[in-house]
């Protein structure tokens, strides 16, 4: 599962270290990230505070078709 999460100024600079780390997420702007659920409990295991802003997950998933149907 994917967090879109916003940083402080503060709270960025000090985030990026763990980011490198624990994550190959994206960049968007206005310090604003989507990065791995891992990754965010690291950050939150480290004490830094941010906003989350959604919660996406990785693949849909299809329920009720066969191997062979037509979707």
């Amino acid at each position: 599962m994917n967090t879109v999460i916003q940083f402080s100024v503060s709270e960025e600079t000090k985030a990026l270290p763990i980011l490198l780390r624990h994550s190959r997420g994206t960049i968007l702007p206005d310090r604003t990230y989507v990065v791995t659920e891992d990754a965010a409990r690291a950050l939150r295991q480290a004490g830094i505070r941010f906003s989350v802003l959604s919660r996406e997950s990785v693949a849909p998933s299809i329920q009720g078709a066969g191997s062979s149907e037509r979707v």
